[in-house]
């Protein structure tokens, strides 16, 4: 195994990373997005754990979070506020990574899970376990049900999306967006029947759910979102090739030797997995799959969507929110989702408008 090594002339702006037979090319300007983004989800997480209703000095905070903290600092820490930060970087982390995987294969930057139904189908499956399955709260303490209810309507919805989207032995970003769409609205629709069946009781319990929250998470959401991104993750990353591919034509993609077909469902499947994971620890929390693509690409400076900046990006955006949500107003707290969706509604506006003036509605 050899250290990463730079070359010239492209020492200024590529890094290449070999490990014995393998190797791989990576911009500078990507790596040092990724650098300052991991940093500042640091930063966040501190800040996140010191700052509340009882602040702790960031020094105490920082010692909490490094595991050498004492007294009832550290106790308030590792009890209410660490498993609640933690699953916030998770969370955001799988959003921006569905986001950025929805993106690429249509490309479309409107194909976010929150807006195309995937989200929504995730929240009939989970408000349906909560409801029919007789759970008796809202993710904590029953995670067992709810995950498996969101998975199921994530992966139902899905597709049937892409079903009706196929034409012609392929689909199109502007058919799969407005599919998309309609079956949101469809969701949507199904759910508020539900709720308008539902005993009053679990009704309010559900829709502390659907609001979009991360109060009250504790270690159980943790260890679930964790072991589901670590499967997901490299999963994803393994097909960063067909990802970066995919983002050109479907000739392109073709002549290079993707199988097309194969490669957009498998990326669909695993984007499908990531938002159902996301949905069911925390909620459908608008914005961050839809904004954080655009964000990494930005600020890597990426003709293309990159995969692992969007991951990041949206951990990042979701802490802070988190943290916004909870200070902002205090002693009030919001749910993130009220702060996210507030957010996201001009961005989309401002994404409409682009995409209408580009001309790049199919």
């Amino acid at each position: 195994m050899s250290l990463p090594r730079t070359t010239t002339p492209r020492m200024a702006t590529t890094l290449r990373l070999e490990f014995g037979p393998f190797g791989a090319a990576l911009r500078l300007r990507v790596a040092l997005t990724a650098v300052a983004l991991v940093l500042i989800g640091f930063a966040g997480l501190v800040a996140s754990v010191s700052l509340g209703t009882y602040a702790i000095p960031v020094g105490d905070a920082l010692n909490a979070v490094l595991g050498t903290g004492e007294g009832a600092a550290d106790l308030i820490i590792h009890e209410l506020r660490l498993p609640r930060a933690l699953t916030a970087l998770m969370v955001g982390a799988a959003f921006g990574l569905a986001g950025a995987v929805y993106q690429a294969v249509t490309r479309n930057p409107l194909a976010s899970p929150d807006l195309i139904g995937i989200a929504a189908g995730s929240g009939v499956g989970a408000v349906g376990a909560i409801l029919v399955g007789g759970v008796t709260a809202a993710g904590a303490g029953t995670f067992v049900a709810v995950p498996f209810g969101a998975l199921a309507g994530a992966l139902l919805t899905s597709a049937a999306i892409y079903l009706l989207a196929f034409r012609d032995g392929t689909i199109t970003g502007y058919r799969f967006v407005l599919v998309g769409i309609a079956a949101n609205g469809a969701l949507v629709a199904l759910t508020r029947w539900m709720l308008a069946r539902a005993d009053i009781d679990q009704a309010s319990r559900a829709m502390v759910w659907l609001t979009g929250s991360l109060n009250g998470r504790g270690y159980e959401h943790v260890q679930w979102a964790g072991l589901a991104l670590a499967l997901l993750l490299p999963l994803t990353v393994a097909l960063a090739r067909p990802y970066q591919l995919l983002q050109y034509d479907d000739d392109t993609a073709r002549s290079l030797g993707i199988p097309l077909r194969y490669a957009r469902i498998a990326l669909l499947v695993l984007a499908t997995c990531l938002t159902a994971l996301a949905t069911s620890a925390a909620g459908p929390i608008a914005f961050v799959a839809l904004g954080a693509p655009q964000i990494a690409r930005r600020l890597a400076g990426t003709p293309g969507i990159p995969m692992v900046c969007s991951a990041l990006t949206g951990a990042v955006l979701l802490i802070l929110a988190d943290l916004a949500a909870r200070t902002v107003l205090a002693p009030t707290e919001l749910p993130v989702g009220v702060l996210t969706g507030a957010v996201g509604a001009p961005y989309l506006l401002l994404l409409l408008a682009r995409t209408n003036r580009a001309g790049k509605g199919g």
